[in-house]
């Protein structure tokens, strides 16, 4: 008896897309790397897997990442960082700017503030609560509340009550 392939699951597929799009954000924030080079690392090689140290891991056999919702992530931040930059430097808390902060940080706002601010097909709701858990994968800390109260502020005035 074969097993039978299990099905794709998109969600799952984009937190995954998620993830990765901030890890490769921040792999061109700290290092200035090319985006195309980025993403085609990240194509070849990386999406799906966790790194701790200089191991690897796969997330999940059966439905690694979204490459497609990956890429459009990383490209739409870098072709719209001169708006969402100011627009997440505004909604900070008085005394933060976006350069101040974690470049982690920085790249999970500039993710998620883009998706609300790009992606009519992604709900604002479900976008907070997913990079809250990018967030969460990353910090022990107050920088999941953080990120919940930023775009939460950002799609409140981008797109009215969320």
């Amino acid at each position: 008896m074969s097993k039978k392939p299990a099905q794709q699951q998109p969600h799952e597929a984009r937190s995954n897309s998620r993830l990765a799009a901030v890890q490769a954000l921040y792999q061109m924030d700290i290092g200035s790397a090319d985006i195309g080079d980025v993403i085609a690392e990240f194509r070849a090689a990386r999406l799906g897997r966790t790194y701790d140290g200089e191991t690897a891991e796969e997330l999940n056999d059966d439905n690694p990442a979204d490459a497609d919702f990956f890429e459009s992530i990383v490209r739409g931040v870098v072709e719209k960082q001169a708006e969402l930059d100011p627009a997440i430097d505004k909604a900070l808390a008085s005394g933060w700017r976006l350069p101040r902060l974690d470049a982690t940080l920085r790249a999970t706002l500039r993710a998620g503030t883009f998706e609300i601010y790009g992606r009519s097909d992604v709900p604002p709701k479900a976008v907070i609560n997913e990079y809250v858990g990018v967030a969460r994968a990353f910090f022990d800390g107050d920088e999941p509340k953080v990120v919940n109260a930023v775009l939460d502020r950002l799609a409140r005035e981008h797109l009215g009550d969320v």
